[in-house]
């Protein structure tokens, strides 16, 4: 749902879901991830590229540094915020919670597993390899999000 919409110029318009929230100390995502310990648990606002959008309830979102590459996954409580399936390429700012998931073995097949199904993929657990990396996510617990529509 879009709860607040403005025109910050003639160029683009400013949808804001959830919480309303002030960007100014803003993190990029990869000094979150690098520095992780120093943000654990902690409130943070960045920014990024949305690159993808959960396909089933809009109830998550992975963003991307425009500088690093790197990608993070915004969650939301479900059916509290929908992010649209159109966000994709728009820029976002993003307000929440940084935390870290530790999965193991079972737990990160069981999430690749997931995350297929929800793309209407479907995966056994054969089918799955993992390395190191997925036993580790980094993630913000989205309280709020300002997605930017650049405006013809």
């Amino acid at each position: 749902f879009i709860l607040f919409s403005c025109n910050q110029n003639h160029n683009q318009s400013i949808s804001l879901y959830g919480d309303e929230f002030s960007s100014d100390s803003m993190q990029s995502i990869s000094s979150l991830i690098n520095n992780a310990s120093q943000f654990l648990d902690k409130k943070i606002v960045t920014e990024g590229e949305i690159v993808d959008v959960c396909p089933m309830k809009g109830c998550w979102i992975e963003i991307k540094d425009s500088d690093s590459g790197q990608i993070i996954r915004v969650k939301v409580q479900d059916d509290v915020i929908i992010f649209p399936e159109d966000s994709k390429e728009k820029k976002v700012i993003v307000n929440g919670v940084f935390t870290k998931i530790e999965f193991t073995e079972d737990q990160a097949i069981k999430w690749k597993i997931h995350l297929a199904e929800e793309k209407g993929l479907k995966l056994k657990e054969s089918d799955v390899t993992l390395d190191s990396s997925d036993l580790i996510e980094y993630r913000i617990k989205g309280l709020g999000a300002k997605i930017i529509t650049e405006l013809n």
